[in-house]
């Protein structure tokens, strides 16, 4: 019979520990697939060099890659790995911003990014606190809004969620063209992070990743030019001011 052992953490941290391949990971941590040519532009290395690390994280079982005619695009294993970036994001030091355009892109991400598929920082616990106070979600254990419970685990997602579809959830996510009853999909429909930034709760699973969808495809939200942020627009504010009006 076989057995399983402990986890191999020494293995993973290593992946994560290189400099290039950690700004990988984070360059892919909104759920997109980039090409090899966009990775290593991210990470700062030659094309050479990507290829041994993409390899590296393909081979731990970090990243997955698909071929798509001539060109191989390459996508984090699951939103976990996702997760595990988040967590070490919270834990580690901030680095030192030698330059305008880093202390832009911190503060980006820090007001609105994707956490692999779904809305994070200021703004998707913003969005959460609005589907509490518009009644689309309830909290479940006497909580307020989008506020931490003191034995949540900081920066990853949780392992119960305590939301419930609230009474006008129908209407408000019907507004956002969020099919409530679509069962295709085995995937969880509420779960929540504790977002690294915020230390509140931010919106994840099925319906955080079709929520933040629904809002690029109407062009309420758009991708900034730093991975992984994005950016409320005019026409955004002007629709959730009416229909989720956020604090």
């Amino acid at each position: 019979m076989e057995h399983t052992g402990d986890a191999d953490v020494a293995s993973a941290a290593a992946l994560l520990a290189e400099p290039a391949r950690a700004k990988v990971l984070m360059a892919l941590a909104d759920g997109r697939a980039l090409p090899a040519s966009l990775l290593a532009t991210e990470a700062g290395v030659a094309p050479q060099t990507i290829s041994s690390h993409l390899r590296k994280l393909l081979d731990g079982g970090l990243l997955q890659v698909e071929q798509s005619g001539r060109h191989r695009y390459y996508r984090l294993a699951g939103p976990e790995v996702a997760a595990a970036v988040e967590a070490v994001a919270r834990i580690s030091k901030p680095q030192p911003v030698k330059s305008l355009r880093q202390s832009t892109r911190a503060a980006a991400l820090r007001e609105a990014r994707t956490c692999y598929d779904h809305l994070a920082g200021r703004l998707g616990v913003d969005l959460l606190e609005a589907l509490v106070r518009r009644n689309a979600l309830v909290r479940t254990d006497g909580g307020s809004g989008a506020e931490r419970r003191p034995d949540d685990p900081l920066a990853q997602q949780l392992p119960d969620c305590p939301y419930a579809l609230g009474p006008a959830a129908a209407d408000i996510f019907g507004a956002l063209g969020i099919d409530l009853t679509d069962t295709t999909s085995t995937r969880r429909l509420l779960r929540c992070c504790v977002d690294w930034s915020e230390q509140k709760h931010h919106l994840a699973g099925r319906l955080g990743a079709a929520v933040t969808n629904s809002l690029l495809a109407r062009a309420w939200l758009e991708r900034r030019p730093y991975p992984r942020a994005v950016t409320l627009t005019p026409t955004g504010e002007q629709h959730l001011s009416q229909l989720l009006p956020l604090s």
